[in-house]
């Protein structure tokens, strides 16, 4: 079952080393795929605040922090298609919560939070410490890298619970421990892989193409890597699922 499950992801990764060589672009040059540095443990430069403010985000001895405060989102100053993400970090707090956003709009609503495919960020302790009204813990499929369409995104969870897709299994560590996180996202298809395994996916988004977006949701939480392997384009533009056009019109 592993192996149908985790097929898509594993194909990409194999026919990367194919496709830099074999593949020319305009020019007639092979193209080459490598990973791009979002963060370079020194400023913002590759980031628009978008709904936080000057405080929420900083660099503090190479790590990217995040206050969590207010709740809100900065987003990349790319837009971006087919890729492949690299996220490591790790919640200060019992209970944090937090989150990146793919193929987003950027364009927070109500609850301050954009319409995108939100990768969750939870800390172990949430659902013990956001409890029911009647003091049941919440459900665990919340932590340990949900996959959910936010802001009225749609999409076909792999593991469902619900409109989203929880993890076949618990890998995320505790606060204060590093996690990481590899995301492959292809052709509106999302699948995760938490601290070397891939556990959950999501398929047939009806967006596919847009801004990433990191989230500060109330709570302190650091990244130190953030990096990005562009693949070729889909058909995000033929089909109309290109989220936030017009925010790259505007300079930021």
């Amino acid at each position: 079952m592993s192996r149908l499950r985790f097929g898509f992801a594993g194909a990409i990764l194999l026919a990367l080393p194919l496709v830099s060589q074999g593949e020319e672009s305009g020019s007639g040059q092979a193209e080459e795929f490598s990973f791009v540095e979002l963060f370079n443990g020194k400023d913002l430069s590759n980031w628009v605040d978008v709904n936080t403010s000057p405080e929420t985000w900083s660099v503090k001895n190479g790590l990217l922090v995040c206050t969590g405060k207010p709740i809100g989102v900065m987003r990349s100053t790319k837009m971006y298609e087919n890729f492949i993400l690299i996220v490591e970090w790790r919640h200060m707090e019992a209970g944090g919560n937090s989150g990146v956003f793919l193929w987003s709009d950027a364009k927070p609503e109500g609850n301050r939070l954009p319409r995108g495919m939100e990768v969750q960020m939870l800390e172990l302790q949430w659902p013990y410490i956001h409890t029911h009204r009647n003091g049941k813990p919440r459900h665990l499929g919340y932590v340990s890298g949900e996959l959910f369409g936010a802001g009225g995104m749609r999409a076909v969870p792999e593991n469902p619970r619900g409109s989203r897709s929880m993890s076949y299994e618990m890998r995320c560590k505790g606060h204060g421990e590093w996690n990481r996180y590899v995301v492959v996202a292809v052709d509106g298809t999302v699948k995760l892989s938490i601290n070397g395994k891939f556990v959950n996916g999501i398929r047939e988004a009806d967006g596919r193409k847009g801004f990433l977006c990191l989230e500060a949701e109330g709570a302190e939480i650091h990244f130190r890597r953030v990096s990005i392997m562009e693949l070729p384009d889909g058909r995000a533009e033929e089909l109309g699922m290109v989220l936030g056009r017009e925010l790259t019109e505007k300079k930021d």
